[in-house]
């Protein structure tokens, strides 16, 4: 399984790729692997400030849909749109070109409470 080194990971299987006070994310390889094929992202929350932990969209695979959770607080400044016509780009580049949203991070401290690599591999079992 794929574990980037430089991002951080939540419990609910988001990672964070920081740039200063923005960050992009998206759902890891193991959340990719266990929904199995995307066919469907829906995220209504652009321009919208929201709380660590809150729903900024959801995800449908053929058999299930799941929320997905602001892993710091943050503006979501932007949709990846390639995902509005190919949201299977998820499953074949998670870390890559399958981001779902950039934020802007309110409080850039609160990603220090996330998983590094080694610590989100240990919380997988992977």
């Amino acid at each position: 399984m794929n574990i980037p080194e430089n991002f951080k990971y939540t419990k609910d299987h988001e990672w964070l790729k920081i740039d200063g006070d923005t960050a992009w994310v998206g759902i890891t390889d193991f959340a990719q692997k266990e929904l199995g094929d995307i066919v469907f992202v829906e995220v209504d929350t652009v321009d919208e400030t929201l709380d660590k932990e809150e729903i900024f969209g959801t995800i449908e695979a053929v058999k299930t849909v799941s929320d997905l959770f602001m892993p710091v607080s943050g503006e979501i400044l932007e949709f990846n749109e390639t995902l509005e016509s190919a949201p299977e780009t998820i499953n074949s580049d998670p870390y890559g070109e399958g981001w779902i949203v950039k934020i802007k991070m309110s409080n850039p401290a609160e990603a220090d409470e996330l998983y590094d690599a080694k610590g989100y591999n240990e919380l997988t079992g992977a």
